[in-house]
């Protein structure tokens, strides 16, 4: 099975350099991008067979990537507007 990237980057390529932009000069948006990225790792590997939680747990965390990539993705926009 092959595994879908979740990287903001690939996520949203056509915004690379406003993430580049935003990761150097906006701290609160660095520490969002920092938790997504954790949380997708994670993610990866607990859809790899690296790590098996429980589903429950699993789905929290595919919510909470979600969220986080909701929220970087509205400083994106409005930053590029």
């Amino acid at each position: 099975m092959s595994l879908v990237k979740h990287d903001l980057v690939h996520e949203f390529p056509e915004h690379r350099e406003a993430i580049h932009n935003l990761k150097m000069s906006d701290r609160h948006f660095a520490k969002l991008f920092k938790k997504y990225h954790e949380v997708d790792h994670e993610v990866h590997r607990i859809e790899e067979g690296v790590e098996t939680p429980s589903d429950a747990y699993t789905e929290t965390q595919k919510k909470q990537r979600l969220h986080l990539k909701d929220q970087l993705h509205s400083i994106i926009l409005k930053h590029c507007a």
